[in-house]
């Protein structure tokens, strides 16, 4: 199912500035808008269809949100986990395959906020 865009709230706008400014660069996404209030990350200018992910100052529920972005390769899975431990992240758990049903190679992240962020590649290495 194709997501068009994603609003997550945080309780600390400059600390998930950073997070998600460096967590999210590894699929290609900048900050394209920022705001007293809300961040905005996307492609390009970030104008029209190009800004599906969002956060939103307000404090967040109690239940976390889980969120997965499609990497193109295992090298990019790596990447994600790295540069958003970097950025503040906690760890939830580190790149490597997950019994989860065919081929299922994950990370994830903890951001500022405690809402768990995975990277993913379903591509099985041939060779």
């Amino acid at each position: 199912m194709p997501i068009d865009h994603v609003n997550v709230p945080v309780s600390d706008l400059d600390a998930s500035r950073t997070f998600y400014t460096s967590a999210l660069a590894p699929f290609g996404y900048t900050l394209v808008y920022d705001s007293e209030e809300s961040l905005g990350f996307g492609v390009g200018d970030g104008g029209d269809d190009n800004e599906p992910f969002a956060v939103r100052l307000g404090n967040p529920p109690n239940v976390r949100t889980h969120i997965a972005f499609t990497a193109s390769s295992e090298a990019q899975v790596d990447e994600f986990h790295a540069v958003a431990l970097a950025a503040g992240g906690e760890d939830n758990g580190g790149p490597g395959e997950r019994p989860y049903g065919g081929y299922y190679y994950a990370a994830f992240v903890l951001d500022p906020d405690g809402h768990n962020i995975e990277a993913v590649y379903h591509v099985r290495p041939t060779g």
